[in-house]
């Protein structure tokens, strides 16, 4: 790849003597910049050629970033170099979110309507389904000769009946952005923003749900908040439906984990991320709901 100064130039926003570059820290597929110009902030993303193991396709997240951009959700992209894995977007002023502040201070109605503006966007390019993502993982972590945890194929018939359940019912799917852990929030004076759109695609809108639960490590009565402020009011079979694909999500991100503990060259521990998801997907597929909850995804409140 060009150097990042020489990719700044490329791009009419970034370009002349007046530029600063502050590398922004917390990716963990991307280097990340923020570059001040005469004409305005930006945000650089960089990426490795590697990421295409982790299934992420960069034109699909160029054009679902449009979309959701247009629904006024995300953050407007500025400039697409794919041949220099190079994205540029618009700097939205505000601040990040935590996991303690979904835990807390952040009220889930105004999560719940983030994800409805996004899911009402244009539909997204491609489509994401963990259960396809979830194998495609695992076979590249045992070709390679990856770290694979304990018990993880043992799973694999309590994943085959959260499918069949899910089976039962015809949810439909929506534009989801599939990734959005707290840090994915943005509070900006026009309300909550979601950004990083390297997962997006067409979804469940309770694969969102479960995943935001998952990743901020909710509580079961914060779940089923947020999916009574999502569809209006409270509902057993889709808060068993986001809590089921929360735990699918846990499953398979541990995957995710594994690749780049083997490939990435990022200054983080990925395995100890993982295993801590590994070892709450474990206790809730070992644990006394999970019949309920196959059974609730099934019938009709």
């Amino acid at each position: 790849m060009l150097e990042l100064e020489q990719v700044l130039d490329m791009v009419v926003e970034l370009s002349g003597p007046q530029r600063s570059l502050t590398p922004l820290p917390g990716g963990l597929t991307n280097a990340n910049h923020k570059v001040v110009t005469a004409s305005g902030a930006y945000v650089v993303r960089r990426w490795s050629d590697d990421s295409g193991l982790l299934a992420i396709d960069r034109d699909n997240e160029y054009e679902n970033s449009v979309r959701a951009a247009e629904a006024g959700v995300g953050a407007r992209v500025v400039a697409y170099l794919p041949e220099h894995n190079t994205m540029v977007i618009e700097w939205l002023e505000g601040r990040t979110l935590s996991a303690a502040d979904l835990r807390g201070r952040t009220p889930l109605g105004e999560v719940a309507a983030a994800c409805r503006r996004l899911h009402g966007a244009r539909r997204f390019r491609d489509d994401f389904d963990m259960f396809e993502i979830q194998p495609r993982y695992l076979a590249i972590v045992e070709q390679r000769g990856f770290r694979l945890p304990d018990r993880y194929r043992s799973f694999e018939p309590q994943v085959a009946a959260i499918r069949e359940a899910f089976a039962a019912r015809e949810e439909g799917t929506v534009p989801c952005n599939n990734d959005l852990l707290a840090e994915n929030f943005m509070r900006t004076p026009s309300g909550l923003r979601l950004i990083d759109y390297e997962y997006s695609g067409n979804n469940d809108p309770c694969f969102e749900l479960g995943n935001v639960w998952s990743e901020s490590n909710l509580s079961l009565a914060q779940l089923s908040e947020l999916v009574a402020a999502y569809y209006g009011r409270p509902l057993r079979h889709k808060a068993a439906r986001a809590r089921l694909w929360g735990l699918m999500s846990k499953y398979g991100w541990t995957l995710w984990a594994s690749i780049q503990d083997g490939v990435s060259t990022i200054d983080f521990d990925f395995w100890a991320w993982g295993m801590e998801k590994y070892e709450r997907a474990v206790a809730e597929f070992d644990g006394p709901d999970f019949e309920r909850l196959l059974e609730d995804a099934r019938r009709a409140d």
